[in-house]
């Protein structure tokens, strides 16, 4: 799986509404993978035999619980969570994996199910694609950026070939454009990375080292509309309008919204599984010991859409639109009242919550 791209959005406290929150929102671009996006929920597991990804086999390990935004008929995700409150979105890729090597949406599937911060994630990435090559010093090796985030901090990883860079962001607001998103400011890196890139021919070594730049893939920061300024006022309903607002600009395809709790609070998670996020709506997920998805999110064997995305695309969506979007801000205020009065344990309530809100809308397309 090679060119998959993503626009993302983070923003951090003290924008955010409700304190000791971060919130990640991605819209997948259309790229040269499938159009079709399914979510699939994957519940925790114990070690048992090798792991077969797409393009790979890695040796097993424990899982976490993972709800994973993927391309149709791929192992791999683009865009995801994990129950420990840790999410991981792929905002660029480009290049043909290396045969046997592991490629960009399995990294992503990967460091969700092992990882227990943002920061471990760097690690389990790394440590991953540390066999992902050819040996880096070359620009047509496979490349790929990642944005990283649990409920207090945000990391930006790219990787290209065996090389990579990272860096903790640390401003309150983030838009990340498709290209490498890690450039002068690198916190964390592989072994001896200016050494590697002069004797590729790829820097000369002058000046300050910019990852994205040696590649010439400086990944473009915008924000659609105005960026958050004011504190404690950007929630859900902003960060729907922002990818809303991204989508109009280009073909966006299945979206995904995580707001991340840093306080012991539980998190939620949103997606649309359908394309254009004008003409969609955010359904709600919450990690419980039985959490369940509607079936209708994966493609059924042998076909290449999902029940949910071939209704979507022959709704008539002036006559239902109004009403299913009126149903989802219902939704948000509920959800978001269940979870400011209750604690961070999981509750069975919320169980088959995303599953009761996908059959609802597909009665709509019926």
């Amino acid at each position: 799986m090679s060119g998959i791209c993503g626009e993302a959005f983070v923003v951090l406290a003290p924008l955010t509404a409700t304190a000791q929150t971060v919130i990640y929102g991605r819209n997948g671009l259309a790229g040269q993978g499938s159009d079709v996006s399914e979510v699939h929920f994957y519940p925790a597991s114990e070690a048992s035999g090798p792991v077969k990804c797409d393009s790979a086999e890695v040796d097993a390990a424990a899982t976490f619980s993972v709800i994973l935004s993927k391309p149709a008929g791929v192992w791999g995700a683009e865009s995801g969570s994990n129950e420990k409150g840790v999410c991981i979105g792929l905002t660029f890729s480009e290049g043909h994996p290396v045969d046997g090597k592991l490629n960009a949406t399995d990294l992503v599937r990967l460091g969700l199910e092992r990882a227990s911060s943002a920061a471990e994630a760097v690690d389990v990435l790394t440590s991953l694609s540390a066999g992902a090559g050819p040996d880096g010093e070359s620009k047509d090796a496979p490349k790929a950026a990642f944005v990283i985030c649990d409920g207090s901090e945000v990391w930006l990883l790219n990787i290209v070939g065996s090389l990579w860079a990272a860096h903790k962001e640390t401003s309150s607001s983030l838009a990340l454009k498709p290209g490498l998103s890690v450039g002068a400011q690198i916190d964390r890196s592989s072994d001896d990375l200016g050494e590697k890139l002069k004797s590729g021919g790829l820097w000369d070594g002058s000046g300050e080292l910019n990852f994205g730049g040696v590649f010439g893939l400086d990944a473009t920061r915008s924000w659609p509309g105005s960026e958050p300024a004011a504190e404690g006022s950007y929630g859900l309903a902003q960060i729907f309008e922002s990818l809303r607002a991204a989508g109009a600009d280009q073909k966006a395809l299945s979206s995904h919204v995580s707001v991340l709790s840093g306080g012991g609070g539980l998190s939620c998670h949103w997606f649309t599984a359908t394309p254009d996020p004008l003409e969609s709506v955010f359904k709600p997920f919450v990690f419980t010991p039985g959490a369940k998805i509607s079936p209708l999110t994966k493609a059924p064997e042998g076909e290449s859409q999902t029940l949910l995305h071939k209704l979507h695309g022959n709704r008539k969506w002036e006559a239902v639109g109004d009403l299913l979007r009126s149903l989802e801000g219902t939704c948000v205020d509920e959800v978001n009242r269940f979870i400011s009065e209750h604690s961070g344990e999981p509750n069975q309530e919320l169980d088959e919550l995303m599953k009761d809100c996908v059959e609802a809308e597909v009665k709509f397309y019926r």
